[in-house]
């Protein structure tokens, strides 16, 4: 199997890196601006200024995380369902690796600039560029970059109950992917849970536990250097 075919299950599922195209943002509805806030309207907002604050505050962040995916068949039938384990790190701007124990061993690694996606057991990586959307897939990369989450979605409040506030993100650009999800502390601002639907309706869960904040992880973390014997697809454009 070509290794793209591989990782495209595993990319839609947590980070939407290897997604392409665009969905228009949904716009609210006629008059909703002109309505008194709603309960869930202000909840949203409140949401959305403890969450923006405190991760304002967090220039790195390590957690172990759950990645739950369900991939609908493109014939028809059932979805698949597939659960995976590991943990990852974050640091402003853009910098990650997710590293995946179970079920089988692989890494998403960028340093902001080059992705590379890393199948371990195969020996095979794939270097990519990295583009703007790719970073803005999933709500903790999001905020440990650049981003304004009032200023780049539209927020709804599903619940907001027990000291949790369960919002959807509709993107008011266009975007890789058609909503994200975040389950945040109202206390805190911590984000507990993470999601993204894909514009396939694919759909991924990211729990986090364990989460630890500005421990300055080793500049190495964030880059890869493939062993000796790895097969590398280098996908970045050619110097000209």
């Amino acid at each position: 199997m070509h290794m793209t075919e591989h990782w495209r299950p595993r990319l839609a599922a947590g980070i939407a890196l290897a997604l392409v195209g665009a969905v228009a943002s949904r716009p609210a509805a006629a008059g909703a601006e002109d309505a008194a806030p709603s309960a869930a309207a202000a909840c949203a907002e409140r949401a959305v200024a403890i969450v923006q604050s405190h991760y304002d505050t967090v220039r790195d962040l390590t957690a172990a995380f759950e990645q739950r995916t369900q991939s609908l068949s493109l014939g028809g039938g059932p979805a698949a369902n597939t659960v995976r384990q590991g943990r990852v790190v974050f640091a402003k701007p853009g910098k990650m690796r997710w590293t995946y124990e179970q079920p089988d061993r692989s890494l998403v690694v960028s340093d902001g600039e080059i992705l590379w996606m890393v199948d371990l057991a195969a020996r095979e990586a794939q270097r990519l560029p990295v583009t703007g959307g790719q970073l803005s897939g999933a709500a903790l990369q999001f905020l440990l970059g650049e981003g304004k989450l009032a200023e780049s979605f539209r927020v709804e409040a599903q619940s907001c109950d027990a000291g949790r506030a369960r919002l959807v993100l509709w993107p008011r650009e266009d975007a890789p992917y058609e909503r994200l999800g975040l389950v945040a502390s109202t206390a805190t601002g911590a984000i507990l849970e993470s999601s993204v639907i894909d514009l396939f309706g694919n759909a991924t869960r990211i729990v986090f536990r364990d989460v630890q904040i500005n421990r300055e992880p080793p500049p190495g973390t964030f880059t890869f250097e493939p062993p000796t014997g790895f097969d590398v697809i280098d996908l970045t454009p050619a110097a000209p």
